[in-house]
């Protein structure tokens, strides 16, 4: 092989192949074909020197049989001669197709090698104690304003590529709130190598690609609306971590139909953004969902680093920001996909009402494992013998659990809301002016009536700056889910009433601020000391077991401090009665 020629000298024949690294599957072996006597033959003092050149599919006998023919009679050979000498040459470019179709179908894997100094750097940020919070602080010093909780999602969701079941992560929010400068700055940490980045996607594209292309990877979608096609692929890549479809092609042998496989193997990491309000529900359930901040703070607070970007300050923190950059790239290369044990998987807890919690449950414990997978150069690194294999793995810690479970607060305690985050912004908003209005008007809140004219430029006077079309849509999902009334007024006009009032705080959100999101029904991580390890009761059954809130596991840990005082044994000097609905409450002994 001359470059991208194939080059056969026999006798005194020889034969140039070209086209071969084009060469996609073993159906067809079309190439460019020379043969030149190298004797030089002359018919007559100006005759050129005898060849002959032809483009045919070598597996067409016709094709074949008129090359040999045309070849013979310009080359002055006997045609049994350049019909051996073809079957030689058909033989090496199957050999040689081989070898480029194998190449095309292993994914290229570019190697990088890493010096000695970045080697170094990047396990001096993998063995920091606080990578954590240097990790939120480099996602400002790269030009990040805010969203520090949903880069370090997004970071920790490129990381679970490495595990078997990684994570997937949607980016959601209003047209040019951020969400793009999100997802880019979260995929600007991970390796080149390491990413596949599409604007759009057909129905069967993923099903085409190499077996391994999707491997351990990040797979990114500009925009949701542009893989809708291919929502059921993505759904099932996630759940099922690979994809096969049956399709049908021409045997090259016999020439008939018959039915060929293709898999695309993973695990990988998905991440998608989104304006759209109604995601498709069965990939919204798999993913986590990351919001944008719009308030007008935030807004702010963006505005000015974009002028800041404009000064000399600017210009050298965009010279650091490729530095920092390459640092997290060089820094995840040396993650290995190793095994995570939680050692406390067994006294956790989970919110467990709704069905949909069996999904985030997963997402949750998913959070854990990719926080010590991303410590395990802090970790120390054991082995287990399982079936006669080694095993290596890294253990969970109670460090990582109380990382992954503020985390978890702030995004599954949004993605179980049954509202989008902007739909209640705007229920948040909607309460306010009505019960400002029933103030000033000294009329019951349910007699309030506003139509949406009104709601948009008393919206406008406080800076939210909802736009008509916006305000349209959010406005008929609450009236949809019944959290506000549409009436006819008499000018002809809709107005709304409210119907819905906040939650009132009860004392339950576990030592958060009224009104923050959190996820209720979790272990607190302190209480994960107290208890001793894989060494515990069952949850006692009978009349007199303890009431248990609606989380699931084994048996609920001792409270903590900040929660109700525990049930199931009496004060001193007091004695259990049996209450309504099969609970216990305690009276005193004289009582």
């Amino acid at each position: 092989m001359v470059g991208r020629e194939l080059v056969l000298e026999l006798g005194t024949r020889r034969w140039r192949v070209r086209g071969l690294e084009k060469v996609t599957s073993f159906d067809v072996l079309r190439v460019n074909l020379l043969v030149t006597r190298t004797d030089r033959p002359r018919l007559a003092a100006d005759a050129p020197p005898g060849f002959h050149v032809d483009t045919l599919d070598l597996y067409s006998a016709r094709a074949r049989g008129v090359f040999v023919t045309q070849a013979a009679q310009e080359l002055r050979f006997e045609a049994e001669v350049v019909k051996a000498d073809l079957g030689r040459v058909l033989l090496a470019c199957e050999a040689k197709a081989e070898e480029v179709i194998a190449a095309a179908q292993t994914p290229a894997k570019p190697e990088v090698t890493l010096t000695s100094a970045q080697r170094e750097a990047a396990l001096e940020l993998l063995k920091d104690p606080k990578l954590i919070d240097r990790i939120e602080t480099d996602f400002t010093r790269v030009g990040m304003v805010g969203e520090g909780v949903n880069c370090l999602v997004g970071y920790l969701a490129a990381v679970s590529r490495l595990l078997p079941s990684p994570l997937a992560v949607i980016v959601q929010s209003t047209s040019a709130a951020g969400k793009s400068a999100v997802m880019e700055s979260v995929l600007g940490f991970v390796p080149d190598e390491d990413r596949v980045s599409f604007s759009a996607m057909t129905g069967q594209s993923l099903f085409y690609l190499g077996e391994s292309d999707l491997a351990h990877k990040v797979l990114s979608i500009a925009e949701e609306e542009g893989a809708s096609r291919a929502a059921y692929a993505l759904k099932l890549l996630q759940s099922e971590g690979e994809l096969s479809i049956a399709s049908t092609g021409k045997d090259t042998a016999s020439g008939r139909l018959v039915t060929h496989t293709y898999k695309v193997t993973g695990p990988t990491a998905i991440v998608l953004t989104t304006t759209a309000i109604d995601v498709d529900e069965e990939l919204l359930n798999r993913c986590l969902v990351l919001t944008v901040d719009e308030d007008r703070d935030q807004t702010r607070a963006i505005h000015a680093a974009q002028r800041r970007a404009q000064t000399l300050e600017g210009l050298a923190a965009r010279t650091e920001r490729d530095q920092i950059v390459s640092l997290h790239r060089d820094a995840q290369r040396l993650l290995e996909p190793l095994a995570v044990v939680n050692p406390f998987a067994d006294r956790l807890t989970f919110a467990d009402g709704r069905t949909r919690t069996r999904r985030d449950h997963g997402k949750y414990l998913g959070l854990i494992a990719a926080v010590t997978l991303l410590h395990q150069h802090q970790r120390p690194r054991k082995s287990a013998t399982i079936n006669g294999k080694t095993v290596a793995y890294v253990e969970s810690t109670i460090a990582g659990i109380e990382v992954a479970h503020r985390l978890a607060h702030a995004v599954l305690g949004q993605s179980l809301d049954e509202l989008a985050p902007q739909t209640r912004r705007l229920l948040t908003a909607v309460h306010s002016y009505a019960t400002a209005e029933a103030k000033r008007l000294a009329i019951p809140l349910d007699l309030v009536r506003f139509t949406r004219r009104q709601l948009r430029e008393h919206l406008a006077s406080q800076g939210a700056g909802w736009g008509d079309t916006q305000l349209k849509v959010h406005l008929a999902r609450l009236v949809d889910l019944e959290f506000l009334i549409a009436h006819r007024l008499e000018s002809g006009a809709f107005g709304y009433e409210l119907l819905w009032n906040p939650p009132v705080d009860t004392g339950t959100t576990d030592g958060h601020d009224a009104g923050q999101r959190f996820l209720a029904g979790l272990t607190d991580p302190a209480d994960l000391l107290e208890s001793p390890s894989h060494d515990y009761d069952p949850q006692p059954v009978g009349p007199n077991a303890p009431v248990v809130g609606p989380w699931s596991g084994p048996g609920r840990p001792p409270v903590s401090a900040r929660s109700a005082p525990a049930v199931g044994s009496p004060p001193a000097g007091e004695e259990p009665v049996e209450g309504d609905a099969a609970e216990l409450r305690w009276v005193s002994g004289d009582g």
